[in-house]
C-alpha cells in the first residue's frame, strides 16, 4: 500500500463552495494485476478441483484409502421404497444432503454425484478435462503467486503493510469490536490495513497458499518419485489430499468474507482502488466513493 496522496476540489450544483477530497495510491500495478489473475485462477481451480473430487468423493488420512472409516464421504443411497437420497458422512456422522450434495438436480431428474453440475468444471462428469483445467491454471496460480511474493519482499510490501505493530496487537480487541459494529476506518486510519486484515493476509500468503500448493504437489506421482519426502510431510498422499481439500475451502471462506467486507465498506471505492490504484479516504462521516 503506497502513501502517495492526491487532493482534488469540486463544485456542486453551481455553488461556489468546494470541498477537498484526499485519495491515497493504495495498490500498485503489479498488486492489482496479480489480484485479478488470482481471482480467475482460484475460480477455475475450485470448480475443476470439485470435478476431480467427484471421481472419488471421499477423504482419508494416511498413505492409503480407508474405505471403512473415511474422514469425509459424499454419495447417494436408496431407501427401502426405492427413493434416492444424498448422504454426506463427516467423521462418522451422517447427514441428508439431498438436492445439494450426493444427489442433485430437479424433482424429475436427479443425478448421483458428490458436487452438483453447476459447481464443477466442466459441468458434465469428465475427469480428464477437469484435470487439464486444474493443472493448467494451477501453474498460472503458482507463477502469479511467485511474482507477487518476490515483489512484496523486494519492495517491502509485506513488512510495511502486512506486519502488525505492537500497537496493532494491543488494540486487536478494538478492531474486532469495530468490525462487529460494521465501523470501518476513514481518513488517516484508512491509509493502512487494520490489524485483522494484516494477520489474515499474512496467514493466507505465508501459510494457507503455500500449504495448498505443497499438498497439491504431494499428490503428483512425478513429484512423489522425485521428492518422496514431500508427501511424507503430510503423513501420506491421502493426508495431502485431505489437507489440499480443507485448505481449498478455507481459502473459499476467506474470499467470501473478503467480498462481504468489500460490499459493506464501500464497494465502488474498493473496486476503484483495485482497478486504478486510488482509494478515496472520504470524510470522517462516511464513504463518498
Amino acid at each position: 500500500m503506497a502513501s502517495r496522496v492526491r487532493q482534488s476540489g469540486r463544485n456542486e450544483a453551481g455553488s461556489s463552495e468546494s470541498f477537498r477530497r484526499d485519495r491515497v495510491y493504495r495498490h500498485s500495478v503489479l498488486v492489482r494485476a496479480t489480484h485479478w489473475i488470482n481471482l480467475v485462477c482460484m475460480t477455475v481451480l475450485l470448480m475443476s478441483g470439485l470435478q476431480i473430487f467427484n471421481a472419488h468423493p471421499a477423504l482419508y488420512w494416511g498413505d492409503r484409502s480407508d474405505f471403512d472409516s473415511p474422514i469425509l464421504a459424499i454419495g447417494a443411497e436408496r431407501d427401502a421404497a426405492g427413493q434416492g437420497a444424498g448422504v454426506t458422512t463427516v467423521l462418522g456422522r451422517t447427514f441428508d444432503t439431498t438436492g445439494v450434495l450426493g444427489l442433485s438436480g430437479g424433482a424429475d431428474i436427479q443425478e448421483p454425484r458428490a458436487f452438483p453440475a453447476w459447481a464443477t468444471l466442466p459441468s458434465s462428469q469428465w475427469l480428464a478435462m477437469g484435470r487439464r483445467w486444474h493443472f493448467f491454471f494451477a501453474w498460472i496460480f503458482v507463477v502469479n503467486g511467485a511474482a507477487y511474493l518476490l515483489y512484496g519482499l523486494a519492495r517491502g510490501h509485506f513488512r510495511r503493510d502486512f506486519l502488525p505493530s505492537g500497537w496493532d496487537l494491543r488494540h486487536i480487541g478494538r478492531s474486532v469490536w469495530d468490525h462487529l459494529r460494521l465501523r470501518f476506518p476513514r481518513g488517516e486510519e484508512a491509509k493502512r490495513y487494520n490489524v485483522l486484515q494484516k494477520i489474515t493476509y499474512l496467514a493466507v500468503v505465508f501459510v494457507l497458499v503455500p500449504l495448498i500448493v505443497l499438498a497439491g504437489l504431494s499428490m503428483s506421482p512425478r513429484i512423489d518419485a522425485g521428492f518422496p519426502w514431500l508427501p511424507a510431510l503430510f503423513g501420506g498422499r491421502q493426508s495431502a489430499r485431505t489437507v489440499h481439500f480443507v485448505c481449498a475451502f478455507a481459502l473459499l471462506g476467506f474470499v467470501a468474507v473478503h467480498i462481504v467486507m468489500v460490499l459493506l465498506s464501500g464497494v465502488w471505492n474498493n473496486m476503484r482502488a483495485m482497478i486504478t490504484g486510488w482509494y478515496d479516504l472520504g470524510d470522517p462521516g462516511g464513504d463518498r466513493g
